[in-house]
């Protein structure tokens, strides 16, 4: 006679939802899977929402992944969210009122952004992480004689800044405390270089500077930035970081302080049946210093998911495999304007030594970022000639041996 299905929830329904769901069959799982989401979407590429899909260059059905044939039995349940998970009970319960119990769990909730807290108007602020957010936002800044104001100054605000430019937007300008866009990625070489690249090409700067309010009645039509300086807007985009999508895993005893910690093998709290997968994930990286962190870059909910199902699969069938703790390169681009930013490693810990490697900060070029004399990440800044440069050191960080190895899991 058969025994209870066993069964793995995957909650959060995203490109790390879907990576894990499809590694967990690589890794042998040949129980059930469900996989829980709360946009009403099969999971689907990110990155293009602040450049193609804002643009309308690209439509959904471009975006959409396609499962792997192996994960076709994988069970989707869309446009539901989870509002708890009881660790001792190995339940989560789902907005609509059904409860799902577990053998294994993979939390892949990511993230959500972060929203400023300032007094005036609501309508005319605008958020890039879901389709629907680009969607809407593409509505308003098509309109004719339309003023932008983006907050934020990293990754999405310079992208946002840079499509709404192309779309033909008379007035973009970005505020930001800091003093250079992105510096804190990037450092100060790189920032300036980026700075003068975007105002060659139309954006304006607020630097140095907050947001103190909205002016307006029923509608934003300026914002009033905390020297007292009013910038007349239209819509206004927040890009002013994320937040972790945490709270439902509250209650068990988990550091959430910053996403959901985990071990070198992507566990959570100590239990071999949870794990966690995607930018909602604070791992230490053997690579570097053992020290943990969120990554927020494009390749590591393919790198965390291949990793976690393999840990989560061996508990499952309790093989008591070896695993090497996870050392993953990051690896990230950004596409501004007509010029792209490849990265490939840790250029963040390396920010207080950055060296060109090749070129000149005026024109293309190619810079590392160096810790102790070693080399721990290579940006480029420019064409696709020099974005390929990069790609060259690839090879060379991942030969490089870990630094931080805690043992070996089983």
């Amino acid at each position: 006679m058969d025994g209870p299905v066993r069964r793995v929830v995957v909650v959060g329904a995203s490109m790390a939802g879907l990576r894990a769901a499809e590694q967990l069959r690589a890794a042998g799982w040949t129980g059930a899977v469900t996989v829980v989401g709360d946009e009403p979407h099969m999971p689907y590429n990110r990155p293009p929402l602040s450049k193609e899909v804002l643009a309308g260059k690209a439509s959904f059905e471009s975006l959409a992944f396609t499962p792997k044939a192996s994960a076709a039995d994988v069970e989707w349940r869309l446009g539901t969210k989870a509002l708890a998970v009881r660790l001792t009970e190995r339940a989560v319960d789902l907005d609509d009122g059904s409860t799902l119990s577990y053998d294994g769990l993979v939390v892949a909730t990511g993230m959500r952004p972060r929203r400023l807290r300032c007094p005036g108007p609501q309508s005319g602020r605008h958020t890039v992480r879901t389709l629907a957010d680009a969607q809407g936002l593409r509505d308003v800044l098509t309109r004719p004689g339309v003023r932008v104001v983006v907050v934020g100054a990293g990754f999405i605000g310079c992208e946002v800044a840079a499509t709404a430019v192309g779309l033909g937007v008379a007035e973009v300008t970005v505020v930001d405390p800091l003093s250079l866009p992105m510096v804190g990625p990037l450092g100060e070489l790189l920032a300036r270089a980026l700075l003068r690249r975007h105002e060659e090409r139309g954006v304006r700067f607020a630097l140095g500077t907050g947001v103190a309010g909205f002016e307006g009645d029923d509608r934003i039509t300026g914002v009033v930035l905390g020297d007292g300086t009013v910038l007349p807007a239209d819509v206004v985009v927040e890009s002013v970081g994320s937040v972790a999508n945490v709270e439902w895993l509250d209650g068990n005893g988990l550091d959430l302080g910053d996403g959901v910690l985990t071990d070198e093998w992507l566990r959570v709290g100590g239990r071999p049946e949870v794990v966690a997968v995607g930018d909602v994930a604070r791992f230490p990286n053997a690579r570097y210093d053992g020290v943990p962190r969120r990554v927020e870059h494009w390749s590591i909910p393919t790198d965390t998911a291949k990793h976690a199902a393999k840990s989560l699969a061996a508990h499952l069938a309790g093989t008591g495999a070896e695993l090497t703790p996870f050392a993953p390169l990051p690896t990230f681009w950004s596409d501004q304007h007509d010029f792209r930013l490849q990265s490939f490693g840790a250029p963040v810990l390396g920010i207080d030594d950055v060296r060109v490697l090749d070129g000149e900060p005026d024109g293309d070029v190619l810079v590392g970022y160096h810790a102790a004399d070693r080399l721990v990440g290579v940006v480029a800044l420019g064409g696709h000639a020099t974005a390929a440069k990069a790609a060259r050191y690839r090879a060379e960080l991942l030969k490089q041996p870990a630094l931080f190895v805690q043992g070996a899991a089983k």
